[in-house]
């Protein structure tokens, strides 16, 4: 394509990132569906990438997609090694044993804007239209509430457990469990079954919140089983 054309194109994807991957760490669509969307060549949209990438606006990984924000600094090889051999289901029995207690410590922490913040997220996940903005409106309503904890050790836990979501083989499970509850279902029980856990947050109920992060937590599990079947 020409210059120009290339040149039109990251301005396009420079524009879209707010819309695409609006918070830090949030996975951008790939790329077939990216150069569809802007109209382009795949050779030119990375062309555009590369750019950005040299601006730390967004970075890649080869094997699991493309994130927003600037690449994050190296973790020790052992823990690579220690998520690399984990399973779906043991990443999330891990987040069922952690996240109902950062859910209580919200709902003993919670400012009236946490609050409005923690709507907001709901709202956004009831907002998602496809597959990655699912996950990335689910990754933020959880990675909010241990904001709200205020507890910079527990935060630093979940978003470690978080980044699993950029592994190959958990986008694998994702996508497959995605395409069994459908984004309808997602939109509405599951967004539901967040707005429970805002309640008991707003509530000041500590035992509440727990209970309802647990039983949000089961129900992926299940569905992820179910997908593995």
């Amino acid at each position: 394509m020409a210059r120009q054309d290339r040149t039109s194109v990251l301005v396009a994807l420079r524009s879209a990132l707010d819309r695409l991957a609006p918070s830090v760490g949030d996975r951008l669509p790939d790329e077939r569906r990216l150069a569809k969307a802007l109209g382009c060549s795949r050779e030119t949209l990375r062309t555009a990438l590369t750019v950005l990438e040299s601006e730390n606006l967004i970075w890649r990984h080869v094997g699991q997609g493309t994130f927003r924000g600037a690449r994050p600094a190296a973790a020790p090889l052992r823990d690579h090694l220690a998520i690399a051999a984990s399973t779906a289901a043991e990443l999330m029995r891990a987040r069922y044993l952690i996240e109902p207690a950062i859910a209580g410590e919200a709902a003993r922490r919670a400012t009236a804007a946490d609050i409005a913040h923690l709507r907001a997220a709901v709202r956004l996940c009831r907002a998602g239209v496809d597959s990655f903005a699912c996950e990335n409106a689910d990754n933020r309503f959880h990675s909010s509430i241990a904001k709200v904890a205020g507890n910079p050790v527990l935060l630093t836990v979940l978003t470690y457990l978080s980044d699993t979501r950029r592994r190959s083989s958990w986008q694998r499970e994702w996508d497959r469990t995605y395409r069994r509850i459908g984004v309808a279902e997602f939109k509405g029980g599951h967004s539901d079954e967040h707005a429970r856990i805002v309640d008991a947050i707003e509530n000041r109920d500590e035992s509440g919140a727990g209970a309802a992060m647990r039983t949000h937590l089961l129900g992926i599990s299940r569905l992820i089983g179910r997908a593995e079947a």
